[in-house]
């Protein structure tokens, strides 16, 4: 079996990332994905242009893209549209990332399609939800994730400039949002035998993300202060370099558990009781004092050697902030299934897994993604369309 999903059928109408990456995950765990691309292809095949000028691959949109079929439709045309609503009506999910003035406007909105195919999974993907002034306003996940929900604001120190988000952080966990409510629908489907509408959005996502901070402003109407690396009132929840110049952060969260072991790897257990750190009130007034303490103790010794230390402390908790050039060589890395190989007709192509696995139904991976239209003739042939049909299509402009 390749993956819990073998055997549905995906048709997917997306574009740039969030689309794309739900019904990435859905084809990564079996599903049969069918991507909709316009005559000019899905814009996030310009990532390769925009970022890597002459570059041989694309690892965006193949991260995203990956085991499914292109199939070229031009829906501005009564000739795709008709193919596409025919795939559609054979799909058990619909997943889509557009608009929705232009899925209205395509005939695509939820209400006509489940009106179609009542055992339809509609997945929908908005920048900002479903009712409201800006149902149908544009936005990237820098814009309705990152800036509006609040995440950008919360972790910009004051009189400091936000920092920038990475690349599709908010649009794959929106996406993996996406694949788990398609999920759980298809789990309904089983039991109703009825279909449904299901939607989230990155704004939503995004509050999600930081939902600590936004119940604690919904509970308590407080928004706590953004981390002071120098003033930190627990700073055995604080990172600190080592004397080769590696970084690392110590995750000292349960204040009276945690202490003692901190002050035993350093080389200090007559801390544990001194009069200035020995209690949390005390490290909180003291925390510049103590952080400063624990930087020249920490310059000391290397990472390597440190490591050593910390290992004979089980409740001395901490990670290294690795660089992505770190995780690649880390082993646990391997051991944690952060990548996979995937076939690329040659050999395979390792890439970033998508972050599930099931130990009763296994997934696999199939191909690297698409060339725009690579399978156009193939899904139309499935759908019964002739050869004449299809060349006709393929005349007008309709399919390539």
């Amino acid at each position: 079996m390749a993956g819990p999903m073998e055997g549905i059928r995906v048709v997917e109408l997306g574009v740039w990332v969030a689309g794309p990456a739900a019904g990435g995950i859905l084809g990564d765990w079996g599903a049969e994905i069918i991507k909709i691309e316009p005559p000019t292809g899905d814009p996030a095949r310009t990532f390769q242009r925009m970022l890597g000028g002459d570059m041989p691959n694309n690892p965006p949109f193949e991260l995203d893209n990956r085991n499914k079929k292109s199939v070229v439709l031009d829906l501005s045309t009564p000739e795709g549209m008709d193919v596409a609503l025919q795939l559609i009506d054979s799909a058990d999910v619909f997943v889509t990332n557009l608009r929705a003035g232009a899925l209205a406007r395509l005939g695509l909105g939820h209400e006509e399609l489940l009106k179609r195919n009542p055992r339809l999974i509609y997945g929908g993907i908005s920048g900002y939800g479903t009712e409201g002034d800006d149902v149908d306003r544009p936005a990237y996940d820098v814009a309705a994730f990152w800036a509006r929900s609040g995440i950008a604001h919360l972790l910009t120190p004051e009189g400091s400039d936000p920092p920038f988000q990475r690349g599709g952080m908010g649009d794959h966990g929106t996406g993996l949002a996406a694949a788990a409510a398609i999920s759980a629908a298809l789990f309904s489907r089983e039991k109703t035998g009825e279909g449904q509408y299901v939607s989230t959005s990155l704004y939503r996502q995004g509050a999600y993300t930081i939902g600590f901070d936004m119940n604690i402003a919904l509970l308590w109407g407080m928004t706590l202060a953004v981390g002071n690396r120098e003033s930190m009132g627990n700073p055995a929840m604080n990172n600190y370099v080592t004397g080769d110049g590696k970084r690392f952060w110590i995750v000292g969260l349960e204040i009276l558990r945690h202490w003692p072991p901190l002050c035993r790897v350093v080389g200090h257990p007559e801390w544990i009781d001194d009069e200035r750190f020995g209690t949390p009130r005390g490290r909180a007034q003291n925390a510049a004092e103590l952080i400063s303490l624990l930087d020249a103790e920490f310059a000391k010794k290397t990472m390597d050697e440190w490591k050593e230390i910390f290992s004979t402390e089980p409740d001395f908790f901490w990670a290294p902030i690795n660089s992505i050039d770190d995780i690649l060589v880390d082993p646990q890395s391997e051991h944690a299934g952060l990548f996979t190989d995937v076939p690329d007709g040659v050999g395979t192509t390792r890439m970033v897994a998508t972050p599930c696995d099931f130990s009763g139904t296994p997934w696999e991976q199939r191909s690297t993604a698409p060339d725009l239209g690579e399978h156009s003739v193939e899904v139309l042939e499935s759908l019964g369309l002739s050869g004449d049909d299809i060349a006709a299509l393929q005349h007008n402009g309709v399919t390539n």
